[in-house]
């Protein structure tokens, strides 16, 4: 587990919900954590959603200063340095959409270069348009590491179809997540997957929750 962790992918690819996951774990950990939004684009559900909830849990929050408005500005917030700069601090960063996303990255990489102490994760969902083959998921991957400046350490496969998504759905992408991690050489570090789809029917609600708790 690094300091910093980044959430990368294509548009709609479920970034922001890992990232939230994730700094809920942390926290459960006993870890000090701050989370932050760095998507230039607006269209989609925002870290700034759930800013509320991530503070109560006990995470720092830095997020875009014109999310969730109707205002569409490429600006970052001065105290997204901090990610870089409090090394006592984990950090986890959700990153925009696709290459132009990315780019908002430009003025941190020499300093996450320079900690060398980071994990850049691909997103990927196999049942979004753009990303349905391990080709395209790679086409978008490496799209991504040339605007961040920045190379991906691994693969997360968050493959699913919403509310209908079944346990065979997730079954069915793993190979294509296999493919995709020998074509870009790095490892696929979990699948995503909501807890009744995890446990199974055979598990009682209040068990599953305990088990992700």
């Amino acid at each position: 587990m690094k300091r910093v962790t980044l959430f990368c992918g294509h548009y709609g690819s479920g970034k922001t919900n890992i990232a939230i996951n994730y700094t809920k774990s942390l926290i459960k950990r006993g870890l000090p954590v701050t989370i932050a939004d760095l998507d230039v684009v607006n269209p989609y559900f925002r870290t700034k959603d759930s800013e509320a909830e991530l503070i109560e849990a006990g995470a720092k929050v830095i997020t875009m200063p014109f999310a969730n408005s109707n205002v569409d500005l490429p600006s970052l917030p001065a105290e997204a340095y901090a990610l870089v700069q409090d090394k006592i601090r984990y950090a986890v960063i959700d990153v925009g959409g696709d290459d132009r996303g990315a780019l908002a990255l430009g003025r941190y990489v020499p300093y996450i270069l320079e900690e060398n102490n980071y994990d850049m994760l691909c997103v990927v969902n196999f049942y979004r348009p753009l990303t349905t083959t391990p080709g395209e998921a790679l086409e978008v991957l490496r799209e991504v590491e040339a605007a961040a400046g920045l190379p991906f350490t691994g693969i997360v496969n968050n493959s699913n179809l919403g509310a209908e998504t079944t346990r065979e759905a997730i079954e069915a992408s793993k190979d294509k997540a296999a493919a995709l991690s020998k074509l870009a050489g790095i490892p696929v570090r979990f699948t995503s997957v909501r807890a009744d789809l995890a446990c199974g029917d055979e598990f009682p609600l209040d068990l599953q929750k305990k088990i992700f708790e």
